[in-house]
C-alpha cells in the first residue's frame, strides 16, 4: 500500500478520490475478464465440486488457498486489505511500519460482499450456463472479489478524512454520540460526486468494453476512433448499476460503522493521538480478521 493520500499531517480527500478513480479501472477490467466465462453456478454450491478434506464450495476453497499464500506474503498486514478466509498463516516477511491513520477496528464486510457478488453481480455480467471452466471462472472471481473488497473498505479512510474536516467535525461528533446512523449517512453522502462517478463509469465501460478490430485504415470522416466495433464485452450500464446498487451503499455502510466506533479513541486525528498513547494500532492484521 502506497498511502500516497497521507502526508504525515492528514489524509487528503482529493487524493483518496484519485485512488478510488484508479480502482474503477481495475474493477471494470476484472468484471470484463469474468464475463468471458459462463456463470458456472456449481462452483458456488457446497459440495458440487468434491474436494478432499474440504466442506464448502469450490470458490471458498480457492479463496482459502490463495489467501493463505498471500497472507504469508504479508498482504493482510496492510490496512487496506481484508481476507475472506479465517485462520490464515502468519507472514514469513518482516512487518512493515505503516503510518497510523485509522483507529483500531474489526469491520470486515467481505461476507456480505461475497453473497452479493455471487447472487447479484454475477447474473448481471455472465451468461448463464456451465462450460466446465471452473478454474478459470473461480480464479477471475477471486481477483474481482479482492479488488471490490479493497474498494469497499477504503471507506474507512474516507470516513477518517471526513471526520477530521474542520467544517463538519463537530457535527460528526454530535451524530456519533447520539448514534444517529441516518444522520451520518446523510452527512457522508455527496450526491453530486456520486452522480459524476456513475457518469464516468458509463463512459469507461463504453471505452474499455469495446472490442478493437485489426483495421489499421484511417477512420471515416466524423469517426472518433479507429478499429472500434459496436460489440461490447460487458453490458454498458452494468458497472454503473453495480456501483449504484452495491458498491457505493456498502462503502458508506463501512464508513458509518467505522465512525460509530471512532470516539472510543478520542476526537483528535489518529496521527496526532498515537504519540499520546490514545491509539495503539489500526487496520493491519487485527482489522483484517474474518
Amino acid at each position: 500500500m502506497s498511502m500516497s493520500f497521507f502526508d504525515g499531517k492528514g489524509i487528503s480527500l482529493p487524493r483518496l478520490r484519485d485512488e478510488l478513480v484508479r480502482q474503477e479501472d481495475s474493477i471494470i477490467f476484472a468484471l470484463i475478464e469474468r464475463a468471458h466465462v459462463l456463470r458456472n453456478k456449481s462452483i458456488y454450491e457446497d459440495g458440487a465440486v468434491p474436494i478432499k478434506d474440504f466442506k464448502g464450495s469450490f470458490l471458498r476453497y480457492l479463496l482459502q488457498e490463495v489467501e493463505a499464500v498471500h497472507a504469508k506474503a504479508r498482504r493482510y498486514t496492510s490496512p487496506d486489505e481484508y481476507p475472506f478466509s479465517a485462520n490464515l498463516p502468519s507472514p514469513v516477511l518482516p512487518p512493515i511500519a505503516y503510518p497510523k491513520v485509522l483507529v483500531p477496528n474489526d469491520i470486515n464486510y467481505n461476507e456480505r460482499l461475497l453473497q452479493i457478488y455471487v447472487n447479484d453481480i454475477l447474473p448481471m455480467i455472465c451468461r448463464e450456463g456451465d462450460d466446465g471452466h471452473y478454474g478459470s471462472a473461480a480464479t477471475k472471481d477471486v481477483e474481482a472479489l479482492q479488488i471490490l473488497s479493497r474498494r469497499i473498505h477504503f471507506g474507512k479512510f474516507v470516513a477518517e478524512a471526513k471526520f477530521n474536516d474542520p467544517a463538519h467535525h463537530s457535527t460528526y461528533v454530535h451524530l456519533i454520540r447520539t448514534g444517529d446512523r441516518a444522520g451520518l449517512m446523510r452527512l457522508l453522502t455527496n450526491q453530486a460526486v456520486e452522480d459524476r462517478l456513475l457518469r464516468r463509469l458509463k463512459r469507461k465501460a463504453l471505452v474499455y468494453g469495446q472490442e478493437i478490430d485489426d483495421d489499421t485504415s484511417d477512420p471515416p470522416e466524423g469517426a472518433t476512433a479507429m478499429g472500434r466495433t459496436a460489440h461490447l464485452r460487458i453490458p454498458l450500464d452494468v458497472v454503473a448499476d453495480m456501483y449504484e446498487r452495491f458498491v457505493i451503499p456498502l462503502t458508506k455502510e463501512v464508513e458509518v460503522e467505522y465512525l460509530l466506533g471512532r470516539l472510543e479513541f478520542g476526537e483528535a486525528p489518529v496521527w496526532e493521538s498515537e504519540g499520546k498513547g490514545k491509539v495503539n494500532g489500526e487496520g493491519g492484521e487485527g482489522a483484517s480478521a474474518s
